[in-house]
């Protein structure tokens, strides 16, 4: 019988950090999948539903995976700790905002901060510069927790968030680079492309990195028509990308042309859009799931609405979303 919500996790909570093979991170897997299926009755209905039986679950291609549209309805916990945050989607007016109870926020923390500087180096190089006006409107943002946080880090004197006011963002943003600061600037689409259209920048030592989104702001755009613009506006070579969502705890980057890589303890797969329980090889496009073992305390095995493939370098791209799924608070790039 189940124990929801009343076995610790028998590892280290943060072992997940130190991944560092294939065979490492199915073994954490595994072990993640067998706690939550204990633990998590949301989770566990679900797997009884489709009438998989835990002990035969030996591979993480046999890891059922949770759709991430019973955030929207349930607690989705794997523990009977008292959340410390709820992370809320953004979304439609009327619409079911997906929640993501955080149990333990040191987890998202730790798994945001190390996998910034896998990617990036340390935070404390940087100046950051946020453009994340829809976001910065509303509580409960997951990317506003983890942007503020590394503006924290950076501890440079500039740091800090913009709403509206691009004019002194933009002189700012010249000056800076213009000192051989390296700047990191991470941003919306919309507000990106309405800074790039009214300015003629030539930066040399800045990121710009979107999160995706027009938020109903702008006519959505492809991404290569997309990072064109940016490109052109802001006088730079590639345009980075973040992926995440509000039901996962950790980030995919991309350094340009849209491909995105994963930290070690998260893995990209995708999904027969006709039958979601087989899985397509890569090159072939699909529904993407996600394994992110930092939602320990949530559900770490998610189906998401985003379509994708993955590439023979392990890197993957996002193609779209499935066309009866809600625009919401993740990176995609409408097609």
């Amino acid at each position: 019988m189940p124990i929801f919500a009343g076995v610790p996790f028998p590892m280290d909570t943060t072992s997940f950090l130190g991944i560092k093979n294939s065979q490492e991170f199915s073994s954490n897997a595994l072990e993640v999948f067998n706690f939550q299926y204990r633990n998590n009755e949301v989770y566990h209905e679900f797997c009884d539903f489709l009438g998989i039986v835990a002990s035969k679950v030996k591979c993480i291609e046999d890891i059922p995976f949770l759709p991430i549209e019973f955030f929207r309805t349930k607690e989705v916990l794997s523990t009977s700790k008292k959340p410390s945050l709820v992370f809320s989607s953004s979304g439609t007016t009327g619409s079911n905002l997906s929640k993501h109870y955080v149990a333990e926020i040191s987890l998202y923390q730790q798994s945001f901060r190390t996998g910034f500087k896998l990617f990036y180096g340390d935070v404390r190089e940087y100046c950051i510069l946020a453009l994340l006006p829809s976001y910065l409107e509303r509580e409960g943002s997951s990317l506003v927790y983890m942007v503020n946080d590394l503006i924290q880090l950076s501890d440079h004197p500039e740091s800090g968030f913009y709403l509206e006011d691009q004019d002194v963002l933009a002189q700012k943003l010249m000056r800076l680079d213009s000192q051989g600061v390296k700047v990191l600037l991470i941003g919306v689409s919309f507000a990106l492309l309405d800074m790039a259209e009214a300015n003629s920048f030539q930066l040399m030592n800045t990121i710009i990195m979107e999160t995706g989104g027009m938020k109903g702001r702008r006519k959505e755009l492809i991404r290569e028509e997309l990072h064109d613009k940016i490109k052109l506006g802001f006088g730079i070579n590639t345009v980075h990308s973040e992926y995440g969502m509000t039901e996962l705890l950790s980030q995919a980057y991309s350094k340009g042309n849209g491909i995105f890589y994963t930290p070690p303890w998260m893995k990209v797969l995708v999904r027969d859009t006709e039958d979601p329980l087989s899985w397509h090889p890569e090159g072939r496009s699909g529904g993407i799931n996600i394994i992110d073992l930092a939602n320990l305390y949530s559900c770490s095995f998610l189906a998401t609405q985003d379509l994708g493939k993955i590439r023979e370098d392990g890197g993957f791209e996002i193609l779209g979303r499935f066309d009866h799924a809600d625009v919401r608070g993740c990176n995609l790039m409408v097609l």
